[in-house]
């Protein structure tokens, strides 16, 4: 007995640890797949979300009304002329094609266009820089204007959408009084707020407004105050950003602000004022060059 007793212990012991081996194997499985559960669960609502985000976008961009733009920018911009006054236009229609500016054939008024975000600094850069050597070319009308207020920067304001608040206000003042837009768009650079900071308040928007002459105050107050041209804004920004520019061969909007004289886009210094004088001269030469009628060649009798 004793002999046996012995023989069994070693295959007792060997089954023994079998069955634990065996349990912690399947101790381990089930670990395994509890925490492959919660990882596929928490994927898949990773994934949910993620798709709820994008149909939310998709469903806020399909349902954002359509509303006219403001009249005299019917080509997304205010076209400013002789005497700093805006060109008349009708109010583009909702969902409507903006019509380009016509350009002069001639080449002897020049054409300045600008895309501007009124948070960007650079923007401000260049509006500083360059609007008391425009201001007399504009008013005398051997230059126009062409202002289009976008608003790419409309995050970046701590939560206020100053971007888009601006633009707007400078919608309002095109449609009630286009004549003081030129001075009403001065006035938004001058000590510009910053990125990321709130921008100006509605009311402090409304103040610069009336200082820089508008009239129509009543309406204009209360287009800021409603955003009535925001949607417009938003949709006229996205069409810069999207392309192709009109009357240019740029292809889209890609910072601000974007310059364009005679439709060549301007690349240089934003803080030079020689700079950008000295390409506007050149490239109004080289539009009158190739408009002008060409002096016929004498020819000998024979």
């Amino acid at each position: 007995m004793t002999d046996g007793l012995e023989d069994s212990r070693p295959s007792n012991e060997r089954r023994e640890a079998a069955r634990e081996k065996a349990l912690q194997l399947r101790t381990s499985q089930q670990k395994k797949e509890r925490r492959n559960k919660v990882f596929l669960s928490g994927g898949i609502v990773v994934g949910a979300l993620a798709i709820v985000a994008i149909v939310a976008v998709i469903i806020v961009s399909a349902i954002r009304p359509s509303v006219p733009g403001p009249a005299n920018m019917a080509s997304d911009g205010v076209v400013i002329g002789a005497g700093l006054k805006a060109q008349p236009t009708e109010s583009l229609a909702a969902d409507a094609t903006p019509v380009p500016s016509k350009t002069d054939p001639t080449g002897s008024v020049v054409s300045i266009r600008v895309y501007v975000d009124y948070l960007c600094a650079l923007c401000g850069d260049f509006q500083r820089t360059n609007a008391k050597q425009l201001e007399p070319l504009v008013k005398d009308g051997a230059v126009t204007m062409e202002i289009h207020p976008i608003a790419i920067l409309t995050s970046h304001s701590g939560g206020t959408k100053y971007s888009l608040r601006a633009a707007n206000a400078a919608a309002c003042v095109a449609n009630y009084s286009p004549d003081s837009f030129w001075k009403f768009n001065n006035a938004l650079f001058v000590k510009q707020p910053e990125e990321g900071g709130p921008g100006l308040t509605d009311a402090q928007l409304k103040k610069r407004a009336t200082a820089a002459g508008a009239k129509s105050m009543s309406s204009i107050s209360s287009c800021i105050d409603d955003g009535r041209y925001k949607n417009w804004v938003t949709s006229a920004s996205d069409r810069a950003l999207a392309g192709p520019i009109p009357n240019s061969s740029v292809k889209k909007l890609v910072i601000a602000p974007l310059v364009l004289v005679n439709g060549k886009q301007y690349t240089g210094s934003l803080k030079s004022a020689s700079d950008f004088k000295a390409f506007v001269l050149q490239a109004q030469g080289d539009s009158y060059s190739s408009t002008a009628t060409p002096t016929p060649t004498p020819t000998t009798k024979p």
